[in-house]
């Protein structure tokens, strides 16, 4: 098994971590703190200590978040110190689109290829149905049902 560097390890760890306490968080607001594991009610407990420190919400996440990858980079195998989050470039950064400008592409492709595929669209169920209904007279008319 080929052995995974450190920004790699680091990038999944970075990763892990802001779902999961997105995850984490969203369940304590619905009110499933007590189902969640032991080390995420510590983690979400520091989180609400900070925020009662006055510390700016974003602040209290990013440094709630930055403990979490610090112990998932050691978990998955990462030597050393973890490298700062600012350091950490994802490859899919690039590939990403938000849902607003995935809106109008899919909006802008449509009315490009509207001309082209709309009759395939509406021949296709009318072909199904002409089967099927010649299928239900050819056994009524064969069978006598």
């Amino acid at each position: 098994m080929p052995r995974r560097t450190s920004a790699s390890i680091a990038r999944k760890a970075q990763a892990k971590a802001e779902a999961d306490f997105a995850t984490w968080l969203m369940m304590a607001k619905l009110g499933s703190f007590d189902d969640l594991p032991a080390d995420a009610q510590a983690w979400l407990m520091n989180y609400r200590t900070r925020l009662e420190q006055k510390m700016s919400e974003a602040a209290a996440t990013s440094a709630t978040i930055r403990e979490v990858f610090v112990a998932y980079y050691a978990e998955m195998g990462g030597e050393g110190e973890p490298p700062n989050a600012a350091s950490i470039v994802s490859p899919a950064k690039d590939n990403v689109v938000d849902l607003k400008s995935a809106r109008t592409i899919r909006a802008s492709r449509a009315t490009e290829n509207a001309t082209a595929t709309q009759p395939l669209r509406s021949l296709s169920p009318f072909l199904i149905f002409a089967g099927m209904v010649a299928a239900l007279a050819m056994l009524k008319f064969a069978f006598g049902f």
